[in-house]
């Protein structure tokens, strides 16, 4: 095997069958700025870009900036931002390699670089991909001001740590200057995720708003960036959206199989399925690419689609992975081919497609084959325990949300909520059944803590950790239906639970 790495001048020397950037990466100027620049927003948004490249607006390169850890920029910095897509299906794979990164930045080495990019009048556009606990919500869904790094951020704006501390400081610094606003789009998997993002940076705006007020220093309390969460809340655009897109984990065989294939090494490939979706409000004061041409869906709302996406695809793939993970199935399809899993995925599907908005012309019956599809693709190998990370954060938008609406209806939430206590299941399987550090989530120190509780106090324990249904005239049925399967779980495992939703457990 060749020692060379991809790069743009290795680029001429891949073989045909690999799609390459044929414009001139030379030519492209920065238009748009990424936080979170993982293997997600590689294989989606800078994809899609890339196609915009391609077809001659050069103006939209982006800057990739990772708000923690140097891996990516490690990784890509000697192969100038390229890396290969490898676009995985079970009849075969399809190499691209993509030259949209122009340059990537690691917030935590040199915070003011990343500054000057977002603050730089060519960035019209900010997109983020940081994970739900990135945006670091309080239990009632808004800003969790006590949280070490907004603390930190609202001391030290100029040095900041966190997303918000970065936009509301760019912004600061754009609107001194008499540049215009950039766009900011949400790429995460949050409830109505602009306005989210739109509420969470004007609560953080506004608390620096109030720290400048009280600073003793006349002339920043009566300065126009004391009033800058009035900017932010008036001024600025936070379109929502909606992404999709199977993104498994790389693994040193998908390096070495790739490395193969392009004849030269690639440092960080990303896997996909051919399936991609993006679907856009479209509010963009500055101007934005041209993405309707390359299959991206402009919508005046994102919501009816957003809800789908997450109650469906989401719920679902939170389920097989818990259920997965306590049936032995270390992948997405294998779990999926499991008889038993993939007719409880059904039932989860039955019940949360009322819930639904029925007006909005959504092909759900469509979107559930599809999902299907998707789910049997055995090139992928998305494995369960990468998707059950950070079940704390996903799980009330994607099946405790599906529950409440069921049961505001008069309707059973069953197959929803066992997806809830198949989550508790596998967290305490950990260390036993499960390796001991298979998967993670924000609140795993206080999980630990609870310790060996009965069902009904563990889950109650929980709820109140997690914040799940707040303050919901609901919210003891969930926990008792919760409770319920949990005990099932723990006395007979997967089938057990399953079996009192009238599902076998006979497996291939």
């Amino acid at each position: 095997m060749t020692n060379r790495r991809l790069s743009n001048s290795t680029l001429k020397a891949l073989p045909a069958s690999v799609a390459a950037p044929r414009y001139d990466r030379g030519g492209v100027a920065p238009g748009i700025v990424h936080l979170g620049v993982g293997a997600f927003h590689r294989a989606h948004q800078a994809a899609y870009i890339d196609d915009c490249l391609a077809a001659g607006e050069a103006d939209w390169g982006i800057v990739g900036v990772s708000l923690r850890s140097p891996d990516t920029r490690d990784a890509l910095a000697p192969q100038d931002g390229l890396y290969a897509l490898a676009i995985r299906s079970s009849i075969g794979e399809e190499l691209r390699v993509i030259g949209s990164i122009l340059s990537l930045l690691v917030a935590p080495e040199d915070p003011a670089a990343v500054l000057a990019a977002l603050t730089d009048q060519r960035t019209r556009i900010v997109t983020l991909t940081i994970t739900e606990k990135a945006y670091l919500r309080a239990a009632g869904g808004g800003l969790d001001s006590t949280h070490p790094d907004i603390a930190h951020d609202l001391a030290n704006p100029q040095m900041p740590r966190t997303a918000h501390g970065f936009l509301t400081e760019a912004l600061s610094r754009r609107r001194a200057a008499g540049i215009q606003p950039f766009t900011v789009l949400c790429c995460d998997n949050l409830p109505a995720n602009g306005a989210t993002l739109h509420r969470l940076l004007v609560e953080f705006a506004a608390l620096r708003d109030a720290r400048l007020a009280t600073s003793g220093d006349a002339r920043l309390a009566t300065s126009g960036d004391a009033r800058l969460a009035a900017h932010i809340a008036d001024g600025v655009a936070f379109p929502s959206s909606m992404v999709d897109r199977i993104v498994p984990a790389t693994t040193d065989a998908d390096r070495a199989r790739i490395a193969v294939e392009l004849g030269v090494e690639d440092a960080w490939p990303v896997m996909t399925e051919p399936f991609c979706q993006w679907v856009v409000e479209d509010d963009f004061p500055a101007g934005r690419p041209a993405w309707e041409k390359f299959g991206v869906t402009m919508v005046g709302d994102v919501g009816p689609f957003e809800d789908m996406k997450l109650r469906l695809l989401n719920g679902s793939h939170s389920a097989i992975a818990y259920l997965g993970l306590l049936s032995g199935y270390d992948t997405v399809d294998r779990a999926f081919a499991d008889p038993a899993i993939r007719q409880f995925v059904d039932g989860l599907w039955a019940e949360a497609i009322p819930t639904l908005p029925q007006d909005a012309g959504l092909d759900t019956a469509g979107y559930t084959a599809q999902l299907a599809e998707r789910y049997s693709n055995t090139a992928l190998a998305h494995r369960t325990a990468q998707i059950a990370n950070d079940g704390s954060q996903k799980l009330p938008q994607r099946i405790v949300a599906s529950a409440l609406d069921r049961l505001g209806a008069g309707d059973p939430p069953a197959h929803l909520m066992l997806v809830v206590a198949a989550w508790i299941a596998a967290c305490e399987a950990r260390g036993k059944t499960l390796p001991e550090a298979h998967f993670a989530d924000p609140i795993d120190a206080r999980l630990t803590a609870l310790g060996s509780r009965p069902a009904d106090e563990t889950v109650t324990a929980i709820f109140d950790l997690a914040g799940f249904a707040k303050d919901h005239a609901h919210r003891m049925t969930l926990i008792d239906l919760t409770a319920a399967h949990l005990e099932r779980l723990r006395r007979g495992g997967t089938a057990a639970a399953l079996a009192a939703l009238g599902i076998g457990s006979e497996k291939p």
